[in-house]
């Protein structure tokens, strides 16, 4: 049986149907403005610490659906989700909490979008660091154009709304690069860490493979192998793995994406969805 992916209709974690009318009819049906609502809905941790928040303010980080994100958001200001909240009152979440809620309200509005994690080349000069955003489908273009939610309205990027293909690289993009010999590993990964270099893209490839089947994990989460790879003890069948995974996923084919993420490697299992 061949699996569709169907980007238009949400996944286990970009549900909102929990949640009344009231709450979601005001939000845009243009895609940028779908993710200026999501932006004004998301704090970073270090944000959060400038203000002295509340300790248990801080475990929203660790949500991975919309639906809770949500939750959490209207617990602090029962107000619809278009109306951007003063940053007290918003979740405390990483690029990761910004992609989702993005992807949760495209959806929505039945406008084909997916979370991607990769590398954004646009924080540190010459650096690839760790960063999810998302892509929608632009029905007039005809292709998916890749908007950073976290970043509109700031002067990090000129056009956050439509990256282009160096100023962000999904991991298998990353992957392929790499395997190439385009792009220096050791330049890439999580900022302000110690985590740089191969395994980091490797991780990144799993969790956009992930993704691009609706399945947007946090940030450190880990299965199959890749424990394994983090700690650089898989051998070459497994990057050989990965460039399967890269080649597909830059296909396009849904139904390729959907197949190798059957693969025992590679699958989310269920025990760590919930």
């Amino acid at each position: 049986m061949v699996m569709i992916i169907d980007y238009a209709i949400p996944g286990p974690f970009t549900t909102l149907s929990q949640f009344p009318a009231t709450v979601l009819e005001t939000v845009s049906d243009d895609p940028v403005g779908i993710c200026w609502s999501a932006h004004g809905l998301v704090i970073q941790p270090s944000e959060a610490q400038s203000l002295n928040l509340p300790e248990e303010r801080f475990a929203t980080n660790q949500l991975r659906s919309a639906t809770d994100l949500v939750r959490a958001l209207l617990a602090l200001d029962p107000k619809s989700l278009a109306v951007s909240r003063p940053p007290e009152d918003r979740v405390i979440g990483t690029c990761r909490h910004f992609a989702v809620l993005s992807c949760a309200l495209l959806r929505y509005r039945g406008i084909r979008a997916r979370v991607r994690c990769g590398f954004a080349t646009y924080f540190q000069p010459g650096q690839g660091v760790d960063h999810w955003i998302t892509e929608y489908w632009d029905q007039d273009a005809d292709l998916w154009t890749r908007i950073d939610t976290e970043i509109l309205g700031g002067t990090v990027l000129q056009h956050p709304e439509r990256s282009t293909a160096d100023e962000f690289l999904s991991g298998g993009e990353a992957w392929q690069a790499f395997r190439r010999g385009q792009i220096d590993a050791s330049k890439f990964g999580v900022y302000g860490t110690e985590n740089w270099g191969p395994a980091e893209i490797r991780g990144n490839a799993v969790k956009d493979l992930a993704a691009l089947n609706k399945v947007e994990m946090l940030p450190w989460d880990e299965w199959g192998r890749m424990t394994e790879a983090y700690d650089g003890t898989t051998g070459p069948d497994y990057d050989e793995l990965l460039d399967t995974l890269a080649s597909t996923c830059s296909s396009g084919d849904v139904a390729a994406i959907a197949a190798v993420y059957s693969h025992k490697d590679l699958q989310v299992p269920t025990d760590i969805t919930h």
